[in-house]
């Protein structure tokens, strides 16, 4: 511990400042590798105010705060190592290094809430679009069939049912004029 006391006031308090951020951001990269807390506390909750910004940046978070502490705490202190006479300098690379930090984690969780997709289909969005057939459904909605898509950016396969008086077969081309709660109404396209 002889090595921690030869540290001058300013070397100290960046080192605690960085050693207990470091602490912190390990805890939280082990949470996440174990799914122990996928969610983060924002600061918006406690404050009852509007701090996301640039619709859905969250500046103020948990981690954006760790790795603010984290990398200015080591950046101020290596910079304070080096230059122990100048008081200043250490202040503005520990600002600048730890905001650059914030803004970066900020920048990538946004990235990667945008990547995630809640599963849900817009049904509204469906109706009028053009699907194939996949398993032939029954006339007058006297049984599902299957129809397959390209729609909303993903491949779906829906259970269908139809009003026509004739079975629609495998293979061909219908128009979904309706989507119900699991399943859609669909007609038979004429060949052109």
């Amino acid at each position: 511990m002889n090595w921690f006391l030869e540290f001058t006031v300013a070397e100290k308090i960046y080192f605690i400042i960085a050693v207990i951020a470091s602490i912190f951001l390990i805890i939280q990269i082990i949470m996440m590798l174990f799914s122990l807390g996928g969610g983060d506390f924002d600061l918006d909750e406690v404050f009852d105010g509007d701090v996301d910004t640039d619709g859905g940046l969250s500046i103020f978070t948990v981690k954006t705060l760790t790795a603010f502490f984290a990398l200015g705490g080591w950046c101020g202190f290596v910079t304070q190592t080096y230059m122990p006479e100048n008081v200043w300098l250490p202040i503005v690379v520990a600002v600048v290094t730890g905001a650059v930090a914030l803004f970066g984690v900020a920048f990538a969780m946004r990235g990667i809430a945008k990547m995630q997709c809640s599963g849900n289909v817009n049904k509204a969005g469906l109706v009028g679009l053009t699907a194939t057939v996949y398993v032939s459904i029954p006339e007058k909605r006297s049984g599902r069939g299957k129809i397959t898509l390209t729609a909303q950016g993903r491949y779906m396969e829906i259970d269908a049912v139809t009003d026509d008086e004739n079975r629609i077969p495998v293979d061909s081309v219908v128009e979904i004029v309706e989507y119900n709660e699991d399943f859609c109404v669909v007609r038979k396209k004429e060949s052109v």
